[in-house]
């Protein structure tokens, strides 16, 4: 290898490692941040806090990869600019092409790299991650009862009272709790002045004992009219000592290691995509059929395309209603009215069904190409980003920061756009998927082009001259 190809990858591969992981860890923060409200609060230990964000950083990989190439293509060819060695090395004869030649062949293995771990490690971490979340979801806060407020994270129960004190903090002051668990429609409200908390270790229940207190209840039923709960009575009665035994086995139940989601399109291979797919295509094809026998019969059991008998063998006239005595006409058009109602009304119950099942095979197909299309982003963004840099001529973090930004958050509002089209079937799948390489391809292309010519990203001067001639041409008529 050459000394000039040294130094080139040199140049890209120092800020390529520092801004690969920067912007990975901001991904992660920011996905992370999203999901605080859903996992805070609930107890769950650091080993799993520590899994999820592990997964998150597998997951988001493919995606600062291309962020990465992009950001530091830009800072490479800037920072070789600014310091007049790019100028250097094109007096020496050297195009620009010859000086991107070993970044191309260094992109080409990071792009095949990320199309290995989009098709083999991103679908496990997927698997993972989402089954992790979704368990930490589900999970119940960790008991903590609070004094002065309502407290309605056990089932069934609202607690409130004044003070919680003691050596254990187990013992509560003036309590009030609302039992629920007799169904709607029965009120129980207890209160005491002393309340003590005991559970044993391991036991699914939580022990409540109050003292010196008093309990209401109502003696009505749901199916009871409002004049019968009026007359019945109600039951109150004082107790000097009162225990509840509340069943928490919820706040356990939910195991973080467990994998109920398999079939998620971001947890398969491209190959179980490309069978899924197929097979999915196939049952709708047979549903749409099966619905289709449906409607044909639906519309010949309501005989809608047929005339009644006392037309038969008649010559009709129209409008069809001339055909029928005038009391009969509205008989006639209500009838049809209510037929054809049916149908639509049916119809429109099923067009979700339709829909769902359409845009469920729109994204195994979407996610099958979008792999492949989202492998050559890294190709696509250093065709941009190296260019880019030749023009501009700033190196350093700011600058080539800023259009990196700009440049991805386009090519991310892209593919977001192809693949909303796409659900919707606006457009087909594989369209949808490639939309951002065919409108960010050409981008990268000119803009080779235009610094291997040594131009700029657009002649301002030819701009004016263009604007001169116009308003001379328009003089002269």
């Amino acid at each position: 290898m050459k000394i000039l190809d040294k130094y080139i990858l040199k140049s890209f591969l120092q800020p390529f490692l520092a801004t690969f992981f920067v912007v990975l860890f901001v991904l992660v923060m920011q996905a992370l941040w999203l999901a605080f409200d859903q996992i805070a609060g609930k107890g769950i230990d650091l080993f799993f806090i520590l899994k999820f964000l592990g997964y998150l950083g597998l997951i988001l990989t493919p995606t600062a990869l291309p962020i990465g190439i992009l950001l530091s293509s830009i800072m490479a060819l800037g920072n070789l600019s600014e310091n007049y060695e790019m100028a250097a090395i094109k007096s020496a004869g050297v195009s620009l092409k010859r000086v991107i030649k070993p970044l191309i062949f260094l992109t080409l293995m990071l792009s095949a790299l990320n199309f290995v771990f989009l098709n083999n490690i991103y679908p496990w971490a997927t698997l993972k991650q989402k089954n992790l979340y979704l368990n930490m979801k589900k999970k119940k806060p960790a008991l903590a009862l609070v004094a002065g407020t309502f407290n309605t994270e056990i089932p069934g129960y609202s607690i409130k009272f004044d003070e919680k004190y003691g050596k254990e903090k187990n013992l509560l002051k003036n309590v009030q709790i609302a039992d629920l668990t007799k169904g709607r429609g029965k009120i129980k409200v207890i209160t005491a002045k002393k309340g003590i908390i005991s559970t044993e270790p391991g036991s699914k229940y939580l022990t409540l004992t109050l003292e010196n207190g008093k309990y209401y209840e109502d003696n009505i039923k749901r199916v009871m009219t409002r004049k019968e709960r009026n007359k019945m009575p109600f039951t109150n009665a004082s107790f000097d000592k009162y225990t509840i035994n509340i069943d928490i086995s919820s706040f356990n139940d939910t195991s973080l290691n467990d994998e109920k989601i398999k079939q998620h399109h971001g947890m398969l291979s491209i190959k179980q995509l490309d069978s899924i797919s197929k097979d999915q295509k196939k049952k709708y094809d047979e549903y749409i059929l099966n619905r289709t026998k449906i409607f044909n019969k639906t519309i010949d059991a309501s005989n809608m395309h047929k005339y009644p008998d006392s037309l038969i063998d008649k010559e009709i006239s129209y409008p069809i209603l001339d055909n029928f005595v005038t009391k009969n006409k509205s008989i006639v058009l209500e009838e049809a009215l209510r037929k054809v109602n049916r149908v639509i009304e049916r119809n429109d119950v099923r067009r979700k069904g339709f829909k769902d099942r359409r845009k469920l095979l729109n994204l195994y197909d979407f996610e099958l190409n979008h792999r492949f299309a989202f492998s050559l982003a890294c190709i696509v963004l250093f065709f941009i980003g190296a260019p880019l840099g030749s023009i501009i001529r700033k190196g350093g973090f700011g600058v080539p920061m800023i259009f990196a930004i700009i440049i991805f958050v386009i090519y991310f509002f892209i593919t977001q756009l192809g693949k909303n089209l796409a659900e919707e079937s606006a457009i087909s799948a594989q369209i949808g998927s490639w939309l951002a390489t065919f409108i960010m391809l050409p981008v990268g292309i000119l803009l080779t082009r235009r610094a291997t010519k040594g131009m700029g990203i657009f002649n301002i001067d030819a701009v004016f001259d263009k604007i001169k001639t116009l308003f001379k041409r328009i003089r002269k008529t």
